[in-house]
């Protein structure tokens, strides 16, 4: 039975990586967990959720911590006019909801 990744993960937060980047952190309490979540965390189902090209995209295993870092272009710089979230801090949302 599939589950959502926030019912999976122990951590899901976002945050900038500079004015142009986005991060999201993504950890797990046990490699299970870990290798559902990489398996579900692919180009294309991150790309759907952001509307983003994979060319903006990279995400990092990193096993020994049980994590996933997942690095994004942001469409905005940050603090920008139009920009609905200078810190990023609630850019994590979308990836919610994949099912692992």
């Amino acid at each position: 039975m599939k589950r959502s990744l926030a019912d999976v993960a122990k951590i899901i937060r976002s945050k900038n990586a500079g004015p142009t980047l986005l991060t999201i952190d993504i950890l797990f309490n046990t490699d299970e967990e870990f290798v559902l979540g990489l398996s579900s965390l692919t180009p294309n189902s991150v790309c759907q959720r952001y509307g983003c090209k994979i060319a903006d995209l990279e995400i990092i295993p990193y096993q020994t911590a049980l994590a996933i870092k997942i690095v994004l272009r942001r469409k905005i710089i940050a603090g920008s006019p139009g920009d609905r979230d200078v810190y990023g801090s609630q850019q994590h949302g979308p990836l919610l909801g994949i099912l692992v």
